[in-house]
């Protein structure tokens, strides 16, 4: 059975997204800050995490790095905040996606399964390509869900890693924002460009912080991106 984690201080909210999580056919824990959240995160095993923003002694956001520094599971954040800067950094700390009250809990969970499909997609065509790609000193390996530069571990989320290697495997080619969220994140999901875009640049700082002067993931102004090989 999945396991959810709903994080909210407002215990209506986790009351209705609970009961519609149960009857879903999940197994629902939930907490009521962010410290709690961070302490069932670590104790338990959960597919996927519902995560209030504003939360008391420890806010969403927080949680989310720390976890994000640990595990890939799927995150869901939800707040009364719509402005885009919120948006954007949720998105650019790892969230999968971003859900703004008031919302419909069937709404909720239709997100919630449109993630869950998406990582099974993926986890079902990794395992049948089973490759490792590499770039100079730059190693994408899908086997282990690793990514390597001059031999140094770099700490990729799954969606980023994903990102990578799909800009990789078409080295060269310009891919719109559509098309790659389309491929990376389905034809379903709600979210836009500024998805793909804050994923783009939280995976460049990442492997900024080693030179590699043979690539670089290149902006095509007006299209997208793409993977560039230095001649």
């Amino acid at each position: 059975m999945t396991k959810m984690l709903i994080a909210d201080d407002n215990a209506a909210i986790v009351d209705i997204l609970k009961t519609f999580a149960e009857a879903a056919g999940y197994e629902v824990a939930t907490a009521a800050d962010g410290a709690e959240a961070l302490c069932a995160f670590r104790q338990d095993a959960f597919d996927i995490i519902l995560l209030d923003v504003m939360m008391p002694k420890m806010d969403g956001f927080a949680v989310c790095r720390e976890i994000r520094s640990h595990s890939n599971i799927p995150i869901l954040m939800i707040t009364a905040r719509s402005e885009d800067h919120d948006r954007i950094m949720g998105l650019d700390i790892g969230a999968d996606d971003y859900i703004v009250k008031p919302f419909s809990p069937a709404e909720v969970m239709a997100r919630v399964r449109a993630v869950l499909r998406r990582l099974d997609r993926s986890s079902v065509s990794n395992a049948a390509n089973g490759q490792t790609m590499t770039c100079a000193a730059l190693v994408v390996n899908l086997d282990t869900y690793q990514a390597s530069l001059a031999g140094h571990l770099i700490p990729l989320t799954k969606k980023e890693l994903d990102l990578l290697w799909l800009l990789m495997e078409g080295r060269g080619r310009a891919f719109s924002r559509d098309q790659l969220l389309d491929q990376l994140w389905g034809w379903d999901y709600e979210g836009g460009a500024r998805t793909v875009d804050a994923h783009i640049k939280r995976l460049r700082a990442k492997l900024d912080k080693f030179p590699h002067p043979e690539w670089q993931i290149k902006t095509i102004w007006g299209v997208g991106y793409a993977f560039e090989v230095t001649p």
